[in-house]
């Protein structure tokens, strides 16, 4: 991989890890085209998702360092036998429903194999529709009134329904972000609140995938220049971070709808493409 193709993928990564497009759907796409092995785009993916990991902790720091302090006083008190469900602070609140919204990714990893498998044989069919799911969640979040819920209001049960969502972007072309933060509308819960929390839930999801795939790839020998890594994941993470701010302002001021469209004209011209080529 040349330089000029790693900033290219890392612009590209960086920009739909975060806009409601999905990132893995788009780098398929530019690799099903241009014939990249299976076992280099696995690692690409994995490197330039942690660019993006690099991303949302610049643009979210104050709020992830005061998690990460409330998580170890979490712990002293598990040891300590003081830890209780009642009464918790609003950090702490937190932690809990980000662990609770990661369960259902737990249960779905396994199969997530299975489904890179058919789009790497060429299933752009399959990467349509994933498309075009997203698209149809874009577009019933759109129609929900604005909420005002934030994490004091925050159940059991609306974690594990923004977690569910989550879970089903591991398969590529269903965004993450798209579908965590519309879930998050959609369950009555403010612009700014759905996007903070969208970002922070995929700090584990970014970060565990990302270790797996940089494990797999490189038991299967991947041959890949460090430089072009390093100048991916540099324009991911640069690109991530000016994503990170588009996207909260896009949310706030209504105009969210035109990634619903982008989704539906890109899930339905992969759809026919992969008709024209199964022909």
């Amino acid at each position: 991989m040349t330089i000029l193709e790693a900033i290219i993928q890392g612009i590209v990564q960086g920009i739909t890890e975060f806009l409601p497009v999905s990132s893995s759907g788009h780098l398929a796409l530019y690799q099903h085209f241009t014939g990249m092995a299976p076992e280099s785009s696995t690692f690409v993916m994995a490197v330039l998702h942690l660019g993006t990991l690099l991303a949302v902790f610049i643009a979210f720091y104050k709020t992830i360092w005061e998690l990460i302090k409330e998580a170890f006083n979490m712990l002293g008190d598990i040891f300590t036998l003081k830890f209780t469900l009642k009464n918790m602070n609003l950090n702490r609140k937190m932690i809990m429903m980000l662990i609770v919204a990661t369960i259902p990714l737990l249960i779905l990893i396994p199969f997530k194999s299975i489904y890179d498998n058919i789009v790497r044989q060429g299933s752009l069919i399959i990467l349509g529709a994933c498309f075009l799911f997203t698209s149809t969640v874009l577009f019933l979040a759109d129609r929900k009134d604005h909420g005002r819920k934030a994490i004091k209001e925050m159940k059991y049960g609306n974690a594990l329904f923004i977690g569910f969502f989550q879970a089903l972007a591991i398969f590529p072309g269903v965004s993450r972000s798209g579908s965590t933060i519309s879930s998050s509308l959609i369950a009555g819960f403010s612009k700014e609140f759905a996007v903070k929390f969208s970002f922070i839930l995929g700090i584990p999801a970014i970060l565990g995938g990302s270790l797996i795939e940089i494990k797999d790839a490189l038991e299967v020998g991947s041959n890949l220049e460090i430089l072009p890594m390093l100048v991916g994941f540099i324009a991911a993470a640069l690109s991530g971070f000016l994503s990170i701010k588009a996207i909260a302002w896009l949310v706030k001021t209504d105009k969210y709808k035109v990634f619903a469209i982008y989704t539906l004209i890109v899930g339905l011209a992969t759809v026919v493409l992969g008709i024209v080529q199964a022909l």
